[in-house]
């Protein structure tokens, strides 16, 4: 019995089954490339007589771009789902437009000064590509800055409170309290104490990111199963160890999403402080350009605004996805 309990035991395990692959029909016989036709039809429909900057080579040029892109990721999903989920916001990004030109261009039933057509906006962000990457860069540096400042002061914190249940109790309400404040009501007081708006910025974000970080984590280490703790101290590691090692890979999750949490709220305040006094930025730029009714610059920067948002929360997703890969 011992000698075919160990044959069974070392006999290789079975393979894991393949996911079957994703018929052609289904990568490329989809509704996204018939709203991509259709997007292109609607381009040869006469604008609006009251329409005289429609650049619709632009939209087209645009909207080819993305049926390139589109056509040439598509072989590399190798699950149904991520497949779906790609093609249905392609989709949804040519239903919008197609019944962005119908409404604007060619029918002018919403008000050219307020909705100009897209190939117009455009042209337009082309033409300003050098000024918009100044403000990105701006922008960006900002959060960077006073979001990296809150991970270095946020996350060590919250281990070393959370790892004490008693001061993890007390500091739980304190940033309960103090995140409930909104960090863009010390705007004043950092523009008395602090030499330049951009450090002004910097704090402001840094207050933004800390409390969510610093929720995140205590809420992680808090909520570490038992078993993982009382493991390790069997095997006798030390305290740095301990935290290092065994508390923060199981706390990630909750600093993750604490991180994504501070993220928004830090793009929401940076955007409303640089509409306030700022000298670049992308808030500054919406702003400076809506107070001159320029809404085609406007609606350039709302866009660019959100694409930089986009980008950010998706590179912080993969980041989270590549150091959370070992719970799969």
């Amino acid at each position: 019995m011992a000698t075919a309990t160990i044959t069974a035991s070392s006999a290789p395990a079975a393979p894991k089954a393949k996911a079957p692959a994703i018929p052609l029909t289904q990568r490329f016989l989809r509704v996204t490339h018939l709203l991509f036709l259709v997007l292109l039809g609607v381009q040869f429909i006469p604008d609006h007589a009251s329409v005289t900057e429609a650049h619709t080579s632009w939209l087209i040029g645009f909207a080819v771009i993305v049926e390139a892109f589109t056509l040439a990721i598509t072989p590399l999903f190798k699950k149904k789902e991520g497949l779906n989920l790609f093609l249905d916001i392609i989709g949804f990004i040519y239903g919008f437009l197609i019944l962005w030109t119908i409404f604007t261009a060619k029918t002018a039933l919403l008000p050219a000064a307020l909705f100009p057509p897209f190939g117009k906006i455009l042209a337009q962000a082309a033409e300003d590509a050098p000024k918009i990457l100044i403000n990105i860069k701006s922008s960006v540096g900002i959060i960077l800055q006073g979001f990296i400042l809150a991970l270095i002061a946020a996350v060590p914190l919250g281990l070393i409170l959370g790892w004490n249940a008693r001061l993890g109790g007390a500091a739980t309400y304190l940033s309960k309290f103090f995140s409930s404040i909104p960090p863009i009501v010390y705007i004043p007081y950092g523009i008395a104490l602090l030499p330049t708006f951009r450090s002004v910025s910097v704090f402001v974000i840094f207050l933004a990111s800390f409390w969510p970080v610093f929720a995140g984590t205590m809420s992680g280490v808090l909520h570490v199963d038992s078993k993982i703790l009382d493991s390790a101290k069997v095997l006798n590691v030390s305290k740095p160890t301990m935290l290092l090692r065994v508390i923060l890979p199981a706390s990630l999750n909750q600093i993750f999403l604490g991180c994504n949490q501070g993220l928004s709220v830090s793009f929401i305040l940076l955007t409303s402080a640089e509409m306030i006094g700022a000298r670049d930025g992308m808030g500054y730029y919406v702003k400076y350009y809506s107070d001159f009714g320029d809404y085609t610059r406007t609606i350039v920067g709302l866009l660019v605004i959100g694409i930089v948002v986009i980008g950010v929360t998706f590179l912080v997703n993969r980041l989270q996805n590549y150091l959370l890969r070992w719970k799969k």
